[in-house]
């Protein structure tokens, strides 16, 4: 039985943790220090309230304060970034996904991974339609050039791509794996930036066409990049 989710309390939050989090969320990928005037530009606070606020958020080793007086993010942050990793449940957060584009496009929808030379399909749920691709979530298919195998190669990070010769996902392929079927496919991110799997659809070369993909593709964007984000990439996707 599902767990009743309990209401909100109707109270407001605490200004000087929403300044001491923007702070932190100031960081970027690739920054390995930010002074006191790049702070001050782009959380909005002035240099007073970010050196006091800075004093607690070392104290909490959320911060450090290097030699030359820039600030860089301590190591409490990765132990709590270690912690929310291990408190992810996989299926919790993909296979409401996978009901919401089953339900918006009537496809086959499924999130692959990679283990080696196959790739595993992971979750599915399948399209209401008669006329479908049995695949069976736990079963291997093989690593070809079918869009899902694609995705799973050639998009590592966020800001790796494995393969140059590939174009803006996603990416669709029509009798790659078998003459019937066509698939499309988006990467989805974890917090680290790294690919966690691939989200796609599948369903027959009659349905799902090149004018069907073109109408269809923004839903699969929006949702893997919702996926992602729910999964910790702070980049933004597609």
């Amino acid at each position: 039985m599902a767990k009743k989710e309990k209401a909100r309390p109707s109270v407001s939050g605490v200004a000087a943790v929403d300044r001491a989090f923007a702070i932190l969320a100031a960081f970027r990928r690739g920054d390995r220090s930010l002074e006191l005037t790049e702070l001050a530009a782009r959380t909005g606070l002035v240099k007073s309230t970010i050196m006091r606020l800075a004093v607690s958020l070392e104290t909490l080793g959320l911060l450090a304060r290097q030699p030359d007086g820039a600030y860089r993010l301590g190591a409490e942050t990765l132990r709590l970034g270690s912690v929310y990793q291990s408190s992810l449940d996989l299926e919790d957060h993909v296979m409401p996904v996978l009901d919401k584009l089953v339900e918006a496009t009537s496809e086959s929808a499924s999130f692959y991974v990679r283990r080696g030379n196959q790739r595993l399909c992971l979750f599915r749920v399948d399209s209401p339609h008669r006329l479908r691709l049995v695949v069976l979530a736990g079963e291997m298919r093989p690593m070809d050039q079918s869009a899902i195998a694609q995705v799973l190669r050639g998009y590592a990070s966020v800001t790796v791509l494995t393969d140059p010769a590939l174009a803006r996902p996603p990416l669709h392929t029509s009798g790659a794996t078998d003459p019937h079927t066509a698939a499309m496919a988006m990467p989805v991110y974890g917090a680290d930036g790294r690919q966690v799997g691939a989200l796609a659809l599948s369903g027959p070369v009659t349905r799902l066409t090149s004018e069907r993909v073109a109408e269809i593709a923004p839903v699969l964007v929006a949702m893997a990049a919702d996926l992602s984000r729910s999964l910790g990439c702070a980049e933004t996707i597609g």
